[in-house]
């Protein structure tokens, strides 16, 4: 899995011209994804504010506006990758247009038998 953080204060203030060319950004990515390996899923989420963190603590359910973490970056979005290796992860990650300017952080996925 591939976690995508990103500032999202400057994502916000991008300008057209910019928006455009991390689509086409993104398209080229796609593109090179599909050809090293099989991309299973992958969406962009909301920015922080519209999430919300639960914990169930004694048996009750708290709620908290926000990811409750400190730092500029949050999470933009998440790709599910069927790579061959990390190697081949860290290839396909260091193309994702994101990591230009934020981060990917990859995680294996936990396959249950």
């Amino acid at each position: 899995m591939m976690l995508k953080y990103r500032d999202e204060a400057a994502a916000a203030n991008m300008t057209k011209e910019e928006q455009m060319q991390e689509i086409q950004d993104y398209n080229a990515f796609f593109e090179y994804a599909r050809q090293r390996a099989t991309i299973v899923s992958g969406e962009a989420v909301h920015p922080t504010s519209a999430a919300t963190t639960i914990r169930v603590r004694d048996g009750k359910t708290l709620t908290t506006d926000g990811p409750f973490v400190e730092t500029r970056e949050g999470l933009a979005g998440f790709y599910v990758i069927d790579c061959k290796d990390l190697d081949e992860a860290i290839d396909i990650a260091s193309k994702i247009p994101v990591a230009r300017e934020g981060s990917v952080e990859i995680r294996p996925v936990v396959t249950f038998e």
